[in-house]
């Protein structure tokens, strides 16, 4: 699997071993939302959309063998991804298998969630959403994608979760009876590989843990939907946990150090015997945090690890809330975070693409 890399940006990243290329594995919440359904194939069909040319050039850069995309609308023939992959094979970073079940983003509840007197509303829905599938998630593999036996967890209903931090979410018991855990979805995705093992991928969007009230419904779910994977490791749910190989990606929406939400279960997948945490890093998010001071300069956390650049508006600032994190006995060989510093090569398109950076971690094959 030969890798197309801009020119310089190799030198940005730590050399490979020697003998095969390693499997590299990412996860990139690349802003492919628009404001109604049908308007992101339309920027990708017409191929004028300085975002999107900026995210084909990101992933084509970074090239992962294994990449699972956050924030990209669903569309229900997956007209959408489709465009997006056909834009990257045409730079020579194609995928040749594809995963993008209904995320619950926009699923109707039939129920006045939210409280205004009104149905149907983006706060109604399973998981926030103007429209069905808004800011979905999709899994893009250069390894087959063995469907049939993929686990979507999505319609796990929060209240069936072990230890669920329901109680004073503000739930009334109609509400807990629909209501699943999943804003977005939670997936169990098999790879095969070339020896004929199988890869677990473990993929999650989790909802930010703010624009709710003094209940904290947002943080409560949030922290659930990653305790959920401890739940999951740990055999309490109906379905069998995961055997080794599997990596856990995705978008927590939480850092572990800075800002709001309830890092408890975070804090514990971070540090579990079954994982492993890489501690991917940039140098652009340690210019950034100097450069763009205000809530940056009162944070906690290492800069260097940090994945989104948000504004530097109230405590906000930038944050480490995407993740890799390969089982405990993955050899890795090296891992990063596209956020280059200013001037270097891939800079202007990574400020373009998102507000997110592509994450990425290199393991020796299982």
């Amino acid at each position: 699997m030969r890798r197309a890399w801009v020119a310089g940006l190799a030198a940005a990243l730590m050399a490979l071993p020697a003998g095969a290329e390693p499997l590299r594995l990412a996860t990139y919440n690349a802003d492919l939302t628009r404001d109604g359904p049908g308007l992101l194939l339309q920027d990708l069909r017409r191929g004028t959309s300085r975002q999107v040319s900026a995210v084909v050039e990101v992933i084509a850069a970074a090239s992962p063998d294994v990449l699972l995309l956050t924030g990209i609308d669903w569309d229900h023939d997956l007209l959408a991804l489709n465009a997006l992959e056909a834009a990257l094979a045409a730079k020579g970073a194609g995928y040749g298998y594809l995963f993008a079940p209904r995320p619950n983003a926009g699923q109707p509840t039939g129920l006045d969630l939210n409280g205004d007197g009104r149905l149907g509303g983006p706060r109604d829905a399973q998981g926030y959403g103007r429209f069905s599938g808004e800011g979905g998630m999709a899994l893009l593999s250069r390894l087959p994608i063995v469907a049939e036996e993929a686990r979507d967890f999505s319609g796990l209903l929060w209240r069936d979760l072990p230890d669920a931090l329901l109680e004073g979410a503000g739930l009334s018991h109609e509400a807990q009876a629909v209501l699943r855990l999943s804003s977005m979805g939670h997936w169990d995705v098999p790879l095969r590989l070339p020896n004929g093992g199988t890869l677990h991928v473990l993929a999650f969007l989790a909802t930010p843990p703010v624009f709710d009230g003094p209940e904290d419904l947002n943080g409560r779910r949030n922290h659930d939907e990653a305790a959920f994977w401890l739940r999951y490791l740990e055999g309490r749910l109906p379905a069998p946990p995961p055997t080794a190989p599997f990596v856990l990606m995705g978008d927590a929406n939480l850092d572990p150090v800075d800002g709001e939400g309830r890092p408890q279960a975070l804090h514990a997948l971070l540090a579990h015997t079954a994982l492993q945490d890489p501690a991917p890093q940039s140098a652009g998010g340690l210019v950034a945090s100097a450069a763009q001071g205000g809530p940056n300069a009162a944070q906690a956390g290492d800069a260097a690890l940090d994945t989104v650049d948000w504004p530097e508006t109230g405590d906000l600032g930038n944050r480490r809330v995407d993740y890799v994190l390969p089982w405990a006995g993955a050899k890795v060989t090296a891992a990063g975070v596209v956020w280059p510093a200013p001037g270097a090569p891939l800079a202007e398109a990574a400020a373009a693409a998102s507000r997110h950076k592509l994450v990425w971690v290199d393991i020796d094959w299982p």
